[in-house]
């Protein structure tokens, strides 16, 4: 059973559980909510078409045994510099401070690749030894001709050796990131 926890502006208004955390944060408009959605199999993280919609962290329970967490999205966002920056130390708190963290989704538009901010946000994880694991987000979707960067998991250190391709809309690739965080 899925239970909707609540939405938390503060990290130490989180709730005190021992259930491993699975986090996913990428980009404003990634596809993040509705990658969520397809591996919880219903409508469970609210979804639209208005980037940064997402601006607090927002807990859904899994059988009373593993928390999914939906992080603010970080990017183009028509969000204040001010709130931008709150939004940015919350989530440094968040990974700095959470012990059951166990993993941090970080969601790439595979049509687009890495951009900086997800760069640093990676070299962040490395730095201070959280475990991440990068996933293409539409991969349905035509991709642009351009070169992207291509990251290899070899050069970072806390990154799963792994990087898995998705489609919400499609459903590739769900079924393996329910696997990874321990759904039937």
């Amino acid at each position: 059973m899925i239970k909707f926890v609540g939405s938390f502006e503060q990290v130490s208004s989180l709730p005190r559980t021992q259930f491993p955390e699975y986090a996913f944060i990428g980009r404003s408009n990634v596809g993040k909510s509705s990658l969520i959605n397809a591996i919880l199999g219903g409508p469970y993280a609210r979804t639209s078409n208005t980037p940064g919609r997402t601006q607090s962290m927002n807990l859904f329970n899994i059988d009373d045994r593993i928390m999914i967490v939906d992080l603010p999205g970080y990017g183009y966002a028509r969000v204040s510099k001010a709130d931008a920056m709150r939004w940015l130390d919350r989530l440094e708190e968040y990974l700095s401070t959470r012990s059951q963290l166990r993993r941090l989704f970080i969601l790439i538009d595979s049509r687009i690749g890495p951009r900086d901010a997800d760069l640093d946000l990676m070299d962040f994880c490395d730095r201070c030894a959280i475990a991440y694991q990068v996933v293409y987000t539409k991969r349905d979707k035509r991709v642009r001709e351009k070169e992207q960067i291509q990251i290899d998991p070899h050069t970072h250190g806390a990154m799963a050796d792994e990087i898995v391709e998705t489609s919400a809309e499609k459903k590739f690739g769900i079924d393996r990131m329910r696997a990874i965080i321990g759904i039937k």
